[in-house]
């Protein structure tokens, strides 16, 4: 019971909350919240009929409503009604004004037909005066564009390509914005990149031209810098001159004025071809047109391809250094060559240095040192090359010239020229070269020319013309009457000649090297040095030693060297003149002629002695002996009295000699004295050794005999004096060792010669026991082969005992010297 009672409460209360659940899905249909899906489900809920239940109550609901909507109905119809009769009342005059309204409307609408008209006339009228105004204001916007677009063409017509560009940045940054939604202005925008291209290419097309241009007239630049430049250079020297002589003359005055002197005229004659010429002046500005270069830079610049243009224009330029620096393979033939090749280099460098000043960043002094470095290196190698082909001394000389000029202009541009200078050093040494062998020539031609005897003067004219060439001077021959000879030949005052004409050769080169005159002065005396040590001495050597040269010219030769010797302290004189460089100067070099023609003079005094005895071989080799004769011929030889004959012709040719000095006549006495002792020596060495020459194996007494009359005409000649000076029997010594080897075999004196033998008192003292052994044994055995007989006679076999006893003797000489050796 209790358990129904509370199933009965259950259902109760969830009697409750249906409805209640009811009500609120109620609630939310009313108010129209949607969506009304999650109360719809709360509906359906696990309940049984809950879909009857629900619409029962829906039901119930609707008809709540339905009563209370017909509630108000009731309440309100009354008035509803009330309404609708008023209503009707009105209809009839709502018809009346109607009608009025329409008839009121029909004639305003036939009175405003004419307004609407006008009004739409002026509503025309007011919308083409708006779109004037516009158009108007547009193309006042538009037309400058539009004229600042024809300036430009009319630009780009005259060439006027930087003011062209300008024109475009104007359009660019300040017109075509304004107008920029206009075709036309797009069409502009395209064009002018495509302008800008053009100019470009036109620029740069400029730029070529202008390069090929300077390429072009390079050498006609350079050629006219070099003469400015060498003009300028005489220019200072002329004013440089006229100061020195202005600060250092003494003025004096004649008849009211001062006197003029000649340099001062041609100075002011100087002056004054200056003045014509100035006008004539040329720059490199005058001769190229550099606006291509200007024009191009400024475009590339406004561009903004400025280091675009930079470095093409190097890279060009650097080709045409390179080109510029090439030289021909035929310049060193001429000095056309080298003028050509510089004034191309020197153009090249005048229009880079032209740019570098009216430019600002196109080329740079770095660049311009780097280019120059490397042109400079060139050039020092090629000259260098060139030079080395060159012979000509005059060419030589005009190439320096040049270079001189050419490493002015450059330096007056800024450019270091140290190394061309020091290049000119090197140069030098070269032009000395040449100039040591055209001198060579010179002095060849000179002895060739020579007749190798005095010079005749007939009268005091002629004397003065040849000491005003050379430097004599002589006291004694002062006091001799003309005619006269002076000792030395033609060749001297000719070789002196030459000698100060090679200084003053030397000297040109050392001009306008920028160098003091102490270094001028040591470079004078050391090609001085060379020309006498090597060239002259070498001339002198090769004439000395040629074989036309007899003895007679060697004589005279040594006789000229010698007054060349003493003509070397006129030649430092000279040097000194020229230098203004005092020789007592510690660091001033010496003339080295005095050893030059010291070994010039005993290289003569050599080959007349070597002359003298090949001509005694000559006549030795004429000997004829018959070494076996059993009886002398009772004279002399033939071969051997020419040979004496000959001797003393020549020695009388020595002694009669013109010997105007103490000094000439003992030099020459000297060499006679030592010719002929040298003659006489190797005149007695010649007999000795055709005596002991081991091809003859016999000689019999008879020809010993006839030997000896053969020593003793040699004898006789040194006897005789042929040559004055020798003091007693000074000369005949040189026939001692024959003199006494045949005394002691004439004499037969084997007992005397071998028990003083090692004695200094010796008779034979200068008899040699090997020449003695040797000389015995061929006679040894001459005696064997001749007398067959011998061994049946006792004198004979006596002798021939003698002759072995003395050999084994001279043997244990022989044998004793040299186990003591």
């Amino acid at each position: 019971m209790a358990r129904k009672s509370k199933l009965n409460l259950l259902e109760l209360y969830s009697e409750e909350n249906k409805d209640q659940v009811y009500e609120n899905v109620f609630a939310e249909i009313e108010s129209f919240e949607l969506p009304l899906g999650t109360s719809l489900r709360s509906v359906y809920d696990d309940q049984p009929n809950a879909h009857q239940r629900f619409m029962e109550k829906l039901d119930a609901c609707i008809r709540n409503h339905d009563r209370e909507i017909e509630k108000m109905c009731n309440f309100h119809h009354q008035g509803f009604v009330d309404a609708i009769t008023e209503l009707l009342k009105v209809r009839a005059d709502a018809g009346k004004l109607k009608v009025q309204v329409t008839d009121t409307n029909r004639r305003l609408q036939d009175a405003g037909k004419e307004v609407i008209a006008q009004t739409e006339e002026i509503i025309r009228c007011r919308i083409q005066q708006r779109n004037i105004t516009t158009v108007v204001e547009k193309l006042q916007l538009c037309l400058p564009v539009l004229e600042m677009y024809s300036k430009l063409k009319e630009q780009m017509n005259v060439k006027r390509y930087y003011s062209a560009l300008k024109t475009m940045e104007q359009l660019e940054n300040t017109y075509l914005p304004r107008v920029s939604q206009y075709r036309f202005c797009q069409i502009m925008i395209e064009n002018l990149p495509k302008l800008r291209e053009e100019i470009k290419e036109i620029s740069m097309s400029d730029l070529k031209d202008f390069l090929e241009s300077i390429r072009k007239h390079s050498d006609k630049i350079g050629e006219t810098a070099m003469k400015q430049a060498q003009q300028q250079k005489t220019f200072n020297t002329a004013l440089q001159k006229q100061n020195n002589v202005n600060y250092g003359r003494n003025m004096y005055v004649i008849n009211g004025r001062v006197p003029e002197p000649k340099y001062e005229i041609t100075f002011k004659r100087t002056l004054e071809e200056e003045d014509e010429h100035e006008e004539e002046v040329l720059t490199a500005h005058d001769l190229v047109d550099f606006s291509p270069v200007y024009r191009c830079l400024h475009i590339y610049s406004v561009l903004g391809d400025g280091e675009t243009f930079e470095n093409y224009y190097r890279k060009q330029r650097r080709k045409q250094a390179r080109l510029v620096l090439q030289p021909q393979s035929s310049m060193h033939e001429t000095v056309e060559g080298y003028r050509r090749y510089f004034s191309q280099i020197v153009g090249f460098f005048v229009v880079e240095d032209h740019i570098l000043h009216v430019t600002q960043g196109l080329v740079t002094r770095a660049y311009t040192d780097e280019l120059w470095n490397m042109a400079l290196s060139k050039i020092i190698a090629v000259l260098r090359t060139h030079t080395s082909y060159c012979t000509d001394p005059d060419l030589v000389l005009e190439l320096k010239n040049l270079i001189v000029v050419f490493a002015d202009t450059l330096q007056g541009y800024g450019f270091p020229v140290n190394r061309l200078f020091d290049l000119l050093f090197e140069i030098r040494d070269q032009y000395n070269e040449t100039l040591l062998k055209k001198w060579a020539g010179l002095f060849r031609d000179i002895f060739e020319a020579d007749n190798y005897s005095p010079i005749p003067v007939a009268n005091e004219e002629e004397y003065k013309i040849v000491i005003s060439k050379f430097p004599f001077q002589d006291p004694e021959l002062d006091k001799q009457s003309f005619p006269k000879k002076l000792p030395m030949s033609q060749s001297v005052p000719q070789i002196y000649i030459q000698v100060k004409e090679f200084i003053y050769a030397s000297l040109k080169f050392s001009e306008s090297l920028h160098r003091s005159s102490t270094e001028i002065d040591d470079m004078l005396r050391k090609s001085t040095n060379l020309l006498l040590t090597r060239t002259l001495s070498s001339c002198l050597q090769n004439l000395i030693k040629k074989p036309h040269i007899g003895l007679t010219e060697l004589v005279q030769i040594i006789i000229n060297t010698t007054h060349l010797e003493q003509a070397c302290k006129y030649l430092e004189d000279f040097i000194t003149n020229i230098t203004n460089i005092s020789q007592e100067t510690v660091h001033t070099a010496r003339l080295y002629g005095l050893s030059t023609f010291k070994d010039a003079r005993h290289a003569a005094e050599g080959e007349i002695y070597t002359k003298l005895n090949q001509k005694i071989d000559e006549f030795i080799q004429l000997a004829d002996y018959d070494w076996t004769m059993s009886e002398p011929a009772g004279r002399a030889s033939g071969y051997l009295m020419d040979l004496i004959n000959f001797l003393r012709s020549t020695f009388q040719v020595f002694t009669h000699l013109p010997n105007n000095n103490n000094d000439h006549a003992a030099m020459s006495g000297k060499v006679a004295q030592t010719a002929c002792m040298s003659a006489c020596q190797h005149l007695s060495t010649s007999l000795m050794q055709m005596l002991l020459d081991s091809e003859l194996k016999q000689i019999s007494m008879g020809a010993v005999q006839q030997f000896n009359l053969d020593v003793i005409q040699c004898e006789l000649f040194a006897s005789s004096e042929p040559v004055p000076g020798f003091h007693g029997d000074t000369l005949q010594l040189a026939f001692i060792d024959l003199r006494q080897l045949l005394d002691l075999f004439m004499v037969w004196d084997w007992s005397t010669y071998l028990a003083d033998y090692g004695q200094p008192t010796s008779k034979y003292l200068r008899v040699n026991p090997s020449t003695a052994l040797t000389l015995l044994e061929k006679m040894k055995d001459t005696s064997k082969k001749n007398n067959i007989f011998a061994q049946f006679r006792k004198n004979d076999r006596d002798k021939q005992k003698l002759i072995e006893t003395v050999v084994k003797q001279l043997r244990s000489l022989v044998n004793g010297m040299s186990q003591h050796t």
